[in-house]
């Protein structure tokens, strides 16, 4: 009975610890990308994927470490593998809903783009942008956590034939 209640996809107790990961990531995410487009001149749309990337390397660890119970598995590079797979496509998830999210708000609600200064500082958010990018990532979490729970960190067969078919 035990072994059926760790298998199911909403296990509380995955949950809790994939959200912490998952926050983690999400704050590297918004502070790299609105330091990606500061240090290096690019667009809001470009800043999504480069700093996916960046928490790419960073949600690996964690979630091997501490969300799925996978820090004694021997199997990281059939891990890594399989979490780049999903990595690829929850990048595609956050792109599309964010960037939707955003040409939802403005083109077809008409709402204003709402840009703040932060108190003490000099820099500008963008909160549309923000609100978009939260929705993205938002999305891109139940995706994540579904996938990483059902197939990255758990032994499926995949790799094996991916090797195989490589050779």
């Amino acid at each position: 009975m035990a072994q059926v209640k760790q298998d199911k996809i909403l296990n509380a107790k995955d949950l809790i610890a994939y959200f912490l990961v998952a926050g983690t990531g999400a704050v590297i995410q918004l502070v790299s990308s609105s330091l990606i487009q500061d240090w290096f001149d690019v667009t809001w749309s470009e800043s999504i994927t480069l700093s996916y990337l960046v928490g790419f390397v960073v949600g690996f660890i964690l979630t091997k470490l501490f969300a799925f119970d996978a820090r004694r598995s021997n199997q990281t590079r059939r891990e890594m593998v399989k979490f780049l797979i999903v990595a690829l496509i929850s990048l595609g998830v956050t792109k599309i809903f964010t960037l939707g999210s955003f040409k939802l708000a403005t083109e077809v609600l008409g709402m204003d783009i709402y840009i703040v200064k932060l108190p003490f500082g000099k820099k500008q958010v963008n909160l549309t942008e923000m609100g978009s990018y939260l929705t993205g990532m938002g999305f891109s979490f139940v995706s994540n956590y579904i996938l990483h729970k059902t197939f990255t960190f758990k032994s499926t067969g995949f790799y094996n034939r991916l090797k195989v078919l490589i050779r």
